[in-house]
């Protein structure tokens, strides 16, 4: 009889289910995009409902590939974090849409705590921004009828996307968060990894709608579905499942992933580092042993802005990005603010821009500025990083868009590293997947660790060519952030 475990990934575009083997081989997967929705300006929701049923069906599908002589040691779920649903305890269901984790609504809610920052980001180990679902929770509890109805009825619930997929698929056994997801609720203490009665206070949540706070791995309950009966053995943040699933386990290793967001994480260890500009995030939390931390750094809109190019100005209908990037023959330079503009800077006010265009400009020009512009800003979340005293020495790259071989080159270029692309693009699933076999004590839990390295992309630009680079894209986006904040005033 083989053994597998099956990984589910719900992310921003889309929920996937995979069933891996005793050897890290993929044998089955299946994947259902999910809609956004975007009602204003600066709103971005899904449907929670929509999120849970692509999922169930994606699991479903991958269950029916599977060959009767087949045992599951588990099941690990990796999430989107800050997404942030509300759900009715009696129905299961939800009382509003679900305002993604780039959803800026609830900027009105943390303007007025400003001055709380350093408090925040003590506590949290976050920046008091609208990215997080503590603001989006106040904001529904002032403006949705609905929420506020269940709240007075004691039915309310609020959970990140993964306590809502636990409770549907454990038929309302389980309520629970991991650290990794709770964190992102931006109500949890992280040094004791529990809510805390200073951060509820703040936002005005009450304790009684949120999930239990569990380890990582664990026991999550059972899922029972058609003939199969298996656990719930893990559960973790999407970012830091790509970071096991890169090969991010060990303290000093830096990881890049590239999806709808873009995200750099450094794993120190089990000290909290505090930087300026970045996130102290929790990696992950397995049973007894110590929880361990990352910096991490965000891009908000990666993948989210060829999306953009597309639906918004008609650009790459069909086409390859890599082979529109090398048509290019002018640089243009694009500052992708979709959503705001992430670490180190947590600017919501900045737009996007492009600069350089002139009569010679082409599309392919101005997609191959959005695409330096993704490497540009992650750039300058490892320059935070070497400022605050880390010393990354070669990142390991996965995600969708790290097929792109031109924004890997361009990003080992400016970083003056290697970059060490993976060849299994599901590093998140491969992440919890090794999560949940490892609780289930597969010996073979060993071989999911790491994705292999499929290509390494050196340095080759000219360092001194590199610096310039830097310098005038640095001067691009200070202009622009002065200028909006200008355009902001006189509005």
């Amino acid at each position: 009889m083989s053994e597998v475990v099956i990984a589910l990934d719900q992310g921003s575009s889309s929920s996937r289910a995979l069933a891996i083997d005793s050897r890290g081989r993929v044998i089955a997967r299946a994947q259902h995009k999910i809609k956004r929705y975007y009602p204003h300006a600066g709103w971005i929701e899904h449907d929670a409902l929509d999120i849970a049923k692509t999922q169930e069906k994606a699991l479903d599908a991958v269950l029916a590939k599977l060959p009767k002589a087949t045992a599951i040691v588990g099941l690990g779920l990796a999430s989107q974090r800050s997404t942030v649903v509300f759900w009715d305890r009696e129905t299961g269901k939800p009382a509003a849409r679900a305002p993604s984790w780039q959803d800026g609504r609830a900027s009105d809610v943390v303007a007025p705590l400003q001055d709380r920052q350093e408090e925040a980001h003590e506590l949290t180990g976050l920046y008091l921004t609208p990215y997080y679902s503590g603001p989006k929770i106040r904001w529904f509890l002032d403006n949705s009828p609905q929420v506020l109805k269940l709240l007075e009825a004691d039915r309310l619930m609020i959970g990140p996307v993964s306590s809502y997929l636990i409770w549907r698929l454990t038929k309302g056994e389980v309520f629970a968060a991991d650290p990794t997801l709770a964190q992102r609720m931006m109500l949890l203490n992280i040094r004791t990894l529990d809510w805390d009665d200073e951060l509820l206070g703040m936002f005005g949540v009450p304790r009684s709608c949120l999930p239990k706070v569990v380890p990582s791995a664990g026991n999550w309950g059972t899922v029972k579905r058609g003939r199969w009966t298996f656990p719930i053995s893990a559960c973790l943040g999407d970012q830091q499942s790509a970071a096991i699933g890169l090969g991010g386990l060990e303290e000093g290793t830096t990881i890049a992933n590239y999806g709808t967001g873009a995200f750099v994480l450094h794993n120190t260890g089990t000290k909290q580092h505090r930087i300026p500009g970045l996130l102290t995030s929790v990696g992950w939390k397995i049973g007894a042993e110590p929880p361990c931390f990352l910096q991490e750094g965000t891009v908000h809109a990666a993948g989210a802005s060829f999306d953009w190019l597309r639906e918004n100005l008609g650009l790459l209908n069909g086409q390859d990005i890599d082979k529109v990037c090398r048509s290019s023959t002018h640089r243009v330079l694009a500052l992708n603010a979709i959503g705001g503009l992430g670490a180190p800077r947590w600017d919501y006010t900045t737009k996007t821009a492009f600069f350089g265009m002139t009569s010679q400009t082409r599309p392919a020009d101005m997609v191959r500025g959005v695409t330096e512009g993704i490497a540009f800003l992650m750039a300058d979340i490892v320059d935070a990083m070497r400022a605050g005293g880390l010393k990354p020495r070669a990142v390991r790259a996965s995600g969708g868009l790290s097929r792109i071989d031109h924004l890997m080159q361009f990003q080992a270029d400016i970083l003056g590293l290697d970059l060490q692309r993976c060849g299994e693009v599901e590093a998140t699933a491969l992440g919890v997947a090794w999560l949940a076999a490892r609780q289930a004590g597969a010996e073979w839990a060993r071989n999911l660790r790491s994705a292999p390295v499929d290509k390494v992309f050196k340095p080759s630009m000219p360092a001194e060519q590199a610096a310039k680079l830097r310098a005038v894209w640095k001067r691009f986006v200070e202009t622009q952030a002065s200028l909006s904040r200008e355009l902001r005033d006189v509005s």
